[in-house]
């Protein structure tokens, strides 16, 4: 028989529970892994060696703002503290969209999520970083074709220039920069006696700095806020502040994504080096703690 020839995985398609979410930039993980025991020195003199449980790698998918709505979903239950978790697939497609290989994942649970930076300058495309920590996976030959009807034209373009911030009471007009921000779930191992697979519990959720950077034209309420907070340590948790982070679309009119802060304290403030006849406007970097984060994908996504 002559042998199959090579194919190029094009393009990867994400499903979710059996329904389709959608194409993805790139993904990896997901395969099986074990830790090697050695053993102690034997009466033969050799250090024998065996394998302890199975352990599967997480998965990690990067992203556009064009997947479904049970994607975003997804990570918004996650990080509402409504811990699901998924069966789901990963196909590798030719670039006619037929399926070469899937590999199926399951009792998958949200363990990060990255939120790209936003930058004012920027022309980059914005990407969304998901962690899945899954419980165990199968790797099998395709079939079929991912037949995921969305119109590349109509996908929504998100770049990393289009964004607003907002905090209460501060002014946020000149903000051009605020950095990437990574959420992660903490998913603990709890080995089963009779299972050679660990299962996968969620616990505690660790929440990112908050880290923008204004022009100086636009920093006395920040700076303000900031001696007051830090310097006079009038800190309480009735001087925190809320706030929210709006992805915008490439005509600034709709949004994308919504990520909102809650508990945001002020503790540190950054100069730019002061140069001398430096043309460029001076700068100032506010960091602040947060201490609940909650995300919302826009309807003009599916708009």
């Amino acid at each position: 028989m002559a042998a199959e020839r090579a194919w190029t995985a094009g393009r990867y398609a994400m499903d979710i529970g059996g329904v389709a979410a959608g194409w993805v930039q790139s993904v990896e993980g997901g395969g099986a892994t074990s830790d090697v025991v050695t053993e102690k020195i034997g009466p033969d003199l050799v250090q024998h060696k065996h394998l302890a449980g199975v352990k599967y790698e997480d998965i990690t998918v990067n992203c556009g703002a064009s997947m479904a709505k049970n994607y975003f979903e997804w990570l918004q239950a996650s990080l509402d503290h409504k811990h699901m978790r998924k069966d789901g697939s990963i196909h590798s497609c030719d670039y006619d969209g037929n399926i070469k290989k899937t590999l199926d994942f399951f009792h998958g649970l949200i363990a990060e999520i990255g939120f790209p930076a936003c930058d004012a300058a920027s022309k980059d495309a914005a990407k969304l970083t998901t962690k899945i920590a899954i419980e165990h996976s199968r790797e099998m030959k395709g079939s079929g074709k991912a037949d995921l009807k969305i119109d590349a034209a109509k996908a929504k373009r998100w770049t990393a220039r289009n964004f607003k911030l907002e905090v209460a009471g501060l002014d946020c007009t000149r903000v051009n920069k605020v950095e990437a921000l990574v959420v992660k779930q903490k998913c603990v191992e709890n080995a089963v006696g009779e299972m050679r697979d660990y299962e996968k519990l969620a616990a505690n959720i660790e929440v990112p700095n908050l880290v923008v950077t204004l022009a100086d034209s636009h920093t006395e309420k920040w700076d303000q806020w900031h001696h007051d907070f830090v310097i006079l340590g009038k800190n309480e948790q009735g001087q925190e502040k809320t706030g929210a982070l709006h992805y915008l679309s490439e005509d600034l009119t709709k949004t994308l994504f919504t990520i909102e802060f809650f508990g945001l304290g002020v503790f540190k403030k950054t100069h730019d080096k002061r140069e001398a006849l430096n043309e460029n406007p001076s700068r100032t970097k506010f960091e602040m703690y947060c201490e609940t984060v909650k995300f919302k994908a826009g309807d003009a996504i599916w708009a």
